[in-house]
């Protein structure tokens, strides 16, 4: 009897690999960092190119002096962490704060692990929390969107959620939904434009590249509850609409909680992953001591993930 020599898995190959998947997410972010850098001028600029720098060689001088094995920073993983970690910091923080957080990105969050594929949670979230308990003043400092390209000494004021939290329903009831949508708001610089966000996100899911479940799951429960609250007082909670469009929450539901290597790999998992999200963060929106919740609530349910994977495991071929 014959026997069949077959080599090792995987036997099928697509087209997309991780380099692709990468450089594929980095340009999905090209409008929301377009919209930036013409609200906040070469702040966004210098703020991205220094959080990628750090990103990039950290990861290079772990694996080249630490870990003494293959360089992989051409794979886009560590351009796409320092763009992420960028977004989410005020658009006038030290530089020397952007260096800090890219090292804690890199060096603890992701390759303190083994490095890509191994990492529990979400680097640029893990660099952006130890920022904001390190430097909690620079943090919270947001600058307006002057539209003056080389403007360095910067107005600041309150974002849209802390607004909403310092002065309550009465302190946002003009606000511009508009303004809003396309970015004109005071916040980290490259989570205000909901609908550069949107338009990256549907650019991935079109591309395959992320479900639609978990975006489209954090953003409904965070508007379901909220417009509960909304509908039995709304004298106390501001509509749905305005949570959905500030903060940080369409950048962390289409970029960072679908980050494949910490969310759940089934369907099911992935949409109890996202319901978790939802919830934590517009918990902590309302009630919580902080103005978002995102960042805490992704990381949160990152912890969660073996515990889901163990829960929802994908049916063996045949049965």
């Amino acid at each position: 009897m014959n026997q069949l020599t077959i080599s090792g898995s995987p036997h099928v190959h697509g087209e997309l690999s991780v380099k692709k998947i990468m450089y594929l997410v980095i340009l999905a972010l090209m409008p929301a960092f377009a919209v930036s850098v013409y609200f906040f001028g070469f702040n966004a600029i210098r703020v991205t190119l220094i959080s990628v720098a750090t990103c990039v060689l950290t990861e290079f001088l772990i694996q080249k002096y630490l870990m003494k094995g293959e360089c992989t920073i051409g794979d886009g993983s560590a351009i796409l962490t320092g763009i992420l970690l960028a977004f989410n910091v005020p658009s006038n923080i030290p530089w020397w704060m952007v260096v800090v957080g890219g090292i804690v990105a890199i060096g603890i969050a992701k390759m303190s692990f083994g490095g890509l594929g191994k990492n529990p949670f979400n680097p640029a979230l893990v660099g952006r929390v130890f920022m904001l308990i390190s430097f909690p003043v620079a943090m919270t400092t947001w600058p307006v969107p002057a539209q003056n390209f080389w403007s360095v000494d910067v107005i600041t004021g309150p974002t849209t959620l802390g607004l909403l939290k310092e002065g309550g329903v009465d302190a946002v009831s003009n606000i511009n939904y508009w303004d809003m949508l396309i970015g004109n708001t005071g916040g980290s610089f490259g989570e205000m434009c909901a609908l550069a966000l949107i338009i990256g996100g549907l650019f991935l899911i079109i591309m395959k590249i992320i479900d639609w479940q978990t975006p489209v799951i954090i953003i409904a429960t965070v508007a379901l509850v909220s417009g509960i609250c909304w509908l039995i007082a709304p004298e106390t909670y501001v509509n749905p609409l305005y949570h959905i469009l500030s903060g940080g929450l369409m950048l962390g539901a289409f970029f960072m909680a679908t980050d494949m290597v910490t969310s759940p790999m089934t369907v099911g998992g992935k949409c109890i992953f996202a319901l978790g999200i939802g919830l934590i963060t517009i918990i902590i929106r309302l009630w919580g001591q902080y103005p978002e919740g995102m960042s805490f609530a992704i990381l949160i349910m990152n912890a969660v993930v073996p515990l889901i994977n163990k829960g929802f495991k994908p049916k063996r071929f045949g049965v």
